[in-house]
């Protein structure tokens, strides 16, 4: 087993005992495990606390055999009410800069809208959604606190044939735990080829812990299919 994944797997055992033994939990550490169809390996680690200032987090990936390894940070946060404003910046090594801005508005019905912008240095996207694009997003919150949306992501800058739409349902559980679904159905060129491709990700959060695993085909509309495993805690 990978070494990176083993001394990920014991932090992740490490802060969840000392969640077990306390209250808040401002943290999320969260191990990613990635296997691509070529026969590559990736593993991500990253770490996010939370606070009235927004959402701050750092992480590494890398991928010996795609010659892939950065470091990477950002911050968000949400502002407003009935209006509600989502910006977000990004840094990571090899000079990438990036950001985006989400609107929001509405209680049990709601839409919105958002653009992302980066600086087109080297970046190895890890949320597979295309980056320098536009969205548009509605759904509906039941009183039960169950969620069902639809989120488009399309490419308006290098390539605007290339668009992802999610249809996410997150559906709340007895003794605090939830379960999310996401299918995702994705469009655009690959090689030259027009490509229609249906993903998923399933995710189970208990209080403490959340387990994730996701298919998604042509990852970063490359030549690879994707099984990704998540692992997280909240401490």
């Amino acid at each position: 087993m990978n070494r990176w994944l083993i001394a990920l797997l014991a932090a992740l055992a490490f802060a969840g005992q000392v969640a077990a033994d306390g209250g808040e939990t401002p943290f999320k550490l969260t191990a990613g495990y990635y296997v691509f169809s070529g026969g590559a390996r990736g593993v991500d680690v990253n770490v996010r606390h939370s606070s009235d200032l927004g959402n701050v987090w750092l992480g590494q990936y890398q991928s010996h055999q795609r010659q892939e390894n950065q470091w990477r940070t950002g911050w968000d946060h949400t502002f407003g009410d009935s209006i509600r404003i989502s910006p977000s910046v990004q840094a990571a090594a090899h000079g990438f800069f990036g950001g985006s801005v989400n609107v929001e508005t509405g209680d049990s019905w709601f839409v919105g809208g958002g653009l992302g912008r980066t600086n087109l240095k080297p970046y190895w996207n890890l949320n597979f959604d295309p980056n320098d694009a536009w969205s548009l997003s509605a759904g509906y919150r039941q009183t039960d606190g169950a969620t069902w949306s639809v989120l488009k992501v399309r490419d308006n800058r290098e390539n605007p044939d290339q668009q992802h739409v999610h249809f996410v349902w997150r559906q709340p559980l007895p003794d605090r735990q939830r379960l999310t679904i996401d299918l995702l159905r994705k469009k655009g060129l690959v090689e030259d080829e027009m490509i229609r491709r249906w993903g998923a990700s399933v995710t189970y959060d208990w209080p403490r812990f959340f387990l994730r695993a996701a298919w998604d085909p042509k990852a970063n509309f490359g030549p690879d299919n994707l099984w990704r495993f998540d692992l997280g805690t909240r401490f």
